[in-house]
């Protein structure tokens, strides 16, 4: 959630070998075939555009596109991902690129409207969880995903959609993975408030807390101390000028006005008039009985043991938990990241899950 602070940021930034026995021979032959399958885009739709789709969406107010770009051919394993923001892009995922297609993991960026590469509408009509959510079923739709293929994954603003969709659609996933996300603002304002903050220095969580008292969030001071003392630490652990090139690139495409309106200016919780502000799934989550993956990190926006209990609230969950990461642990701990997430993807697909 925690991710506006586009043009401080800008600002910154400028400052086995071969065996010899068969049916081991016989299951590489297998695995080549498979790859050899994955990277084959000749019978496919999108293959003149490499993949990408502008998608129709039909909503209150009108006509859109939305974009999306699928990576690889899996017919058993298929996932949407689900950037944060509101208003941030599939930028936040492109680390995935390094892990999946060894896997031959299908998985597919996605734009929401509102955001960089799809149509931005500036109607605050449009930005509602409900209608997200009915976006998400038609890009669903128009990518012949169902319940033999299709997971949903989810991290920060993309969590709280995963988790509406799936409480509403259930019956068309496979598979739901929520990452870097509570299932309750008022619980992470209290988080943020209560353990977050208190952590940094007095001072300079003093002088923070005057300068949102003050609404005076573009000073640059502000983002100063944001930067030097909470974002390395809580957002990506490591320092600025070691951020990877996608990520400064996402928060350069960051939509503000749909952050804002729907998250709020602060960096400690989601306060004012931010129509997230009392978001709260927590009593519904029993009713989900799809296989489900948490991820929460030790060095989280939020919080790791309220995301280990929805693992558990769930009727089958299993929790990752990522010792070194933070709000983007898919690249501050890939070593717990990516093996935790790639396993669940294989447990459910081979009929092994296991909840835990």
């Amino acid at each position: 959630m925690k991710i506006k602070f586009i043009s401080a940021l800008l600002t910154i930034l400028l400052f086995s070998g071969c065996r010899e026995n068969k049916t081991e021979g016989a299951t590489s032959a297998t695995e080549e075939t498979s790859k050899n399958s994955y990277l084959d885009f000749s019978n496919r739709d999108d293959q003149a555009t490499g993949g990408i789709k502008m998608i129709p969406i039909t909503t209150p107010v009108g006509k859109f596109k939305v974009w999306t770009k699928t990576v690889g051919n899996n017919p058993k394993i298929k996932v949407l991902l689900l950037h944060g923001g509101p208003g941030g892009t599939h930028e936040f995922f492109e680390c995935f690129d390094g892990f999946f297609p060894q896997e031959s993991i299908e998985y597919i960026y996605y734009d929401q409207l509102g955001s960089y590469y799809s149509d931005q509408p500036n109607d605050n009509q449009l930005w509602t969880n409900e209608r997200f959510v009915e976006e998400v079923e038609q890009v669903r739709k128009a990518l012949k995903l169902d319940n033999s293929n299709f997971y949903l994954m989810g991290q920060s603003w993309g969590g709280i959609l995963a988790m509406e969709y799936a409480l509403k659609y259930q019956k068309n996933l496979k598979g739901l993975i929520i990452a870097n996300m509570m299932a309750s603002a008022p619980a992470y304002n209290k988080y943020a408030e209560d353990v977050l903050g208190p952590q940094l220095d007095k001072q300079v969580f003093d002088k923070i807390k005057e300068f949102e008292a003050n609404k005076d969030y573009t000073n640059p001071h502000y983002t100063e101390l944001l930067f030097k003392y909470y974002y390395t630490e809580h957002i990506l652990r490591k320092p600025i000028e070691e951020w990877p090139e996608s990520i400064t690139r996402a928060f350069k495409h960051l939509n503000p006005n749909v952050y804002v309106y729907m998250q709020g200016p602060s960096e400690f919780g989601i306060t004012g008039d931010a129509t997230l502000k009392d978001w709260d799934v927590t009593a519904r989550l029993k009713t989900l009985t799809i296989p489900t993956l948490v991820i929460g990190a030790k060095y989280d926006t939020m919080d790791p043991k309220h995301m280990e209990w929805i693992s558990k609230e769930v009727q089958n969950g299993r929790f990752l938990y990522c010792p070194n990461g933070s709000h983007c642990s898919q690249y501050d701990d890939q070593e717990h990241y990516f093996p935790g997430v790639i396993k669940f993807l294989k447990d459910v697909d081979s009929g092994n899950f296991k909840k835990g």
